[in-house]
């Protein structure tokens, strides 16, 4: 078991999140940095989708009641075990009673800790990740909080350590095209895609609101259509919300367009007030820029495979 001793700002289980229930009106959910959930798990030699804690802003505090190896990925919020930095990228042994604590970060947003075998708790609609609106999945469909346990299996095999480094982060963001674009028109499209968003302290797992000073108002309505993650919705306000994980299946904005697969994780690591920039790209570019990011993965794998 690993049990909450500090819970910190937002801590829930996850993993790739649902898939097919969007025409029931069932968010995604899962973790909203894929890559750093597969980078943790394949240190491990686990599953790429075995299901891992996402650390939001950290502050928190956990005590294993059990050996088993683990690590970490995504942003750096200064973790410590029993007292001794430990870092994002690598993997460490961890012995019945110790406690990995984590402090904040300057850069980044969401870690991610994978243990070996992954967490252990029941699937709901094929996933274990967390809904935190429908309020199932995960810890009782809730954030973790203090005194809770959650399960894991005990590991007290061999253990060699490694590391791998994240794909680079980016601040421009590539977009496909607009479905509304002739409805919203060239001149606002050109004003978005030269202007520089700040992110809102209103965000969360179900979008990331950004904050500008140029004019993207508008007083369009629209039937409702469905939305997915990475969908740009632009409300009248003219302040643009990027769909998260957790985010609705249906909205009434126009969208200003949505973010490629391969750039989308980088919104689970936008601080509030950091600096967002968008640009639009061919289906072609969108293709490249995933394969580009496959190959750092498909890399990872051959490397670790004459380790492990």
């Amino acid at each position: 078991m690993i049990k909450v001793l500090k819970s910190g700002v937002l801590l829930t289980i996850q993993d790739f999140g649902r898939e097919g229930y969007r025409h029931l009106g069932v968010s995604k959910a899962g973790s909203l940095d894929p890559i750093a959930q597969i980078i943790a798990n394949r240190l491990l030699n686990n599953n790429d989708n075995d299901a891992v804690l996402e650390i939001t802003v950290g502050l928190c505090d956990l005590e294993f009641t059990c050996d088993t190896v683990i690590a970490l990925h995504g942003a750096d919020l200064q973790a410590t075990l029993d007292g001794y930095s430990i870092y994002p990228g690598w993997t460490y042994a961890v012995k019945n009673k110790q406690i990995l604590s984590f402090a904040t970060g300057r850069a980044g947003l969401r870690a991610y800790l994978a243990v070996k075998g992954g967490i252990q708790n029941a699937e709901v609609m094929g996933s274990k990740s967390t809904d935190l609106n429908a309020c199932f999945g995960g810890f009782e469909g809730r954030s973790l909080t203090t005194g809770d346990e959650i399960p894991i299996t005990p590991y007290y095999g061999e253990f060699i350590k490694v590391g791998a480094i994240a794909p680079a982060q980016r601040k421009l963001i590539r977009l496909h095209p607009s479905p509304h674009a002739d409805l919203l028109g060239e001149p606002l499209l050109s004003n978005f895609v030269s202007t520089a968003f700040k992110v809102s302290n209103n965000s969360n797992r179900m979008g990331v609101r950004l904050e500008h000073k140029n004019n993207l108002g508008h007083s369009h309505s629209l039937p409702s259509l469905g939305v997915s993650p990475g969908s740009i919705q632009l409300p009248p306000s003219g302040e643009p919300i990027v769909l998260l994980n957790d985010g609705q299946t249906t909205g009434g904005y126009p969208l200003l367009g949505t973010v490629i697969e391969a750039d989308l994780r980088q919104f689970a690591q936008f601080r509030p007030l950091d600096t967002v920039e968008f640009k639009y790209v061919t289906f072609e570019e969108a293709v490249k820029a995933k394969q580009k990011l496959d190959g750092h993965l498909h890399q990872l794998s051959l490397a670790l495979k004459n380790t492990l």
